[in-house]
C-alpha cells in the first residue's frame, strides 16, 4: 500500500450483476459516492485482485466480483476563504444559487490561483462545500466563462452534488442564455445541432469537430438592433464556449468575443466607446429540480449594467 492511500476491498453484490461499475461499486463501499468512484476509476485508483486497472465507471459488473479501491488520504486544501461579494439568488442547506458577475473566474487554476468563486464560495458557505469536485473545485457542479454573467449554482453536500449532476448529464437543467449577436439570424428562430471538441489546431479553442460531443442549441431572436440583434439561446447540451462556437458558426458570432469572433469596425467603435471588453453573454435562467427535496426550482436575472448598455447603443 502506497503511502497516504488506504485500500477498500469492495465485492459487487449478486444484486448489481450487470450494473455500471461506478454505480455498483457506490453500493458496495456506501461511504463513497458514485461520483467519487467515477473519479477514482477514471484515475486508474480501481484495480481487480490481479492488478489489472478498471477505467471504465461505465463497465458492466459482475456479481460477486472483488475490486481494491485506493482511496488518498485527504489533500490539505490549498483554497483560501475570500471575502469576495456574492449575488446570492437562493441558499439553503444543500445548495446556493448566485448570479456570477462577468470577470470573476470560477475555480483556481493555472494564472487564477485565488480570488475565483470557489474562494467566494468557502468564505461565503463556511467551507460547506460538496467535496466530489476535488481540493480545486469544491461545489462545483457546471460552469460559465470568466467574462460570461449570470446564474450557476454550487452544491454544499455530496448528495446534493450527485443529484445536480444526474440532471446535468440528463439535459433536464432548463439554461437559457442572452446574447447580443453581429447581424441579425435569418430565419430568427432555429436550431444548432453541431458536435465540439477542443480545435485540433488550437488546444485553447473550441471547434465544431465531426468526432466531437453531441452539441444542441436552440436560438430565438428578441430584438433585432443596428447590425447585430439580441438572441436568447436554450442549451439542450452543455458544452465548452458551446453558445460561442455555434452562433459564431453560423456567422453570428456575439459581439465583444475575443476568441470567436471578429469585431466590425461599426461596433468595434460603440464597443471602445463603451469599455465593453468580454463576450456578450448572460446566463439569464436555470432551472432544476431541488436534488434532496424535489421541488421546482427556476430563477431569472436581468442583463447586467454593461449589457445593457451596449444593447441600449445598439437599439433602433
Amino acid at each position: 500500500m502506497c503511502r497516504g492511500v488506504s485500500i477498500i476491498e469492495a465485492r459487487i453484490a449478486d444484486a448489481a450483476d450487470g450494473w455500471r461499475l461506478d454505480r455498483a461499486l457506490a453500493d458496495a463501499v456506501p461511504t463513497l459516492s458514485r461520483e467519487r468512484l467515477k473519479v477514482l476509476i477514471n484515475s486508474g485508483a480501481v484495480s481487480d485482485p490481479s492488478g489489472a486497472l478498471a477505467r471504465d465507471p461505465s463497465r458492466k459488473a459482475a456479481g460477486g466480483a472483488i475490486f481494491n479501491v485506493a482511496v488518498p488520504a485527504p489533500t490539505p486544501a490549498h483554497n483560501e476563504a475570500q471575502d469576495i461579494a456574492l449575488n446570492v439568488v437562493f441558499e439553503d442547506e444543500h445548495l446556493i444559487v448566485i448570479d456570477k458577475q462577468a470577470g470573476l473566474v470560477v475555480h483556481p487554476a493555472a494564472g487564477n490561483l485565488d480570488g475565483t468563486l470557489v474562494n467566494a464560495l468557502l468564505h461565503h458557505c463556511g467551507g460547506s462545500l460538496s467535496g466530489i469536485g476535488g481540493v480545486a473545485r469544491p461545489g462545483i457542479v457546471h460552469r460559465i466563462d470568466k467574462d460570461t454573467s449570470g446564474l450557476m449554482l454550487a452544491a454544499k453536500t455530496d448528495r446534493a452534488h450527485e443529484g445536480l449532476a444526474r440532471q446535468f448529464h440528463d439535459h433536464s437543467i432548463e439554461r437559457r442564455y442572452k446574447a447580443i449577436v453581429s447581424g441579425k439570424p435569418a430565419p430568427p428562430v432555429g436550431k444548432i445541432d453541431a458536435p465540439l471538441a477542443r480545435s485540433p489546431t488550437n488546444r485553447k479553442k473550441v471547434a465544431i469537430v465531426e468526432s466531437g460531443k453531441r452539441a444542441v442549441t436552440h436560438f430565438k431572436t428578441l430584438k433585432t438592433l443596428r447590425n447585430a440583434a439580441l438572441v436568447e439561446c436554450r442549451l439542450e447540451t452543455g458544452r465548452t464556449h458551446q453558445v460561442r462556437v455555434h452562433m459564431a458558426s453560423i456567422g453570428h458570432a456575439l459581439l465583444g468575443d475575443p476568441v470567436y469572433g471578429r469585431t466590425k469596425q461599426a461596433h468595434r467603435e460603440i464597443l471602445e466607446t463603451l469599455n465593453f471588453r468580454r463576450q456578450a453573454l448572460h446566463a439569464a435562467r436555470l432551472g432544476f429540480i431541488h436534488p434532496v427535496k424535489n421541488t421546482v426550482l427556476a430563477f431569472d436575472s436581468e442583463m447586467p449594467a454593461d449589457m445593457q448598455e451596449l444593447f441600449n447603443n445598439l437599439d433602433v
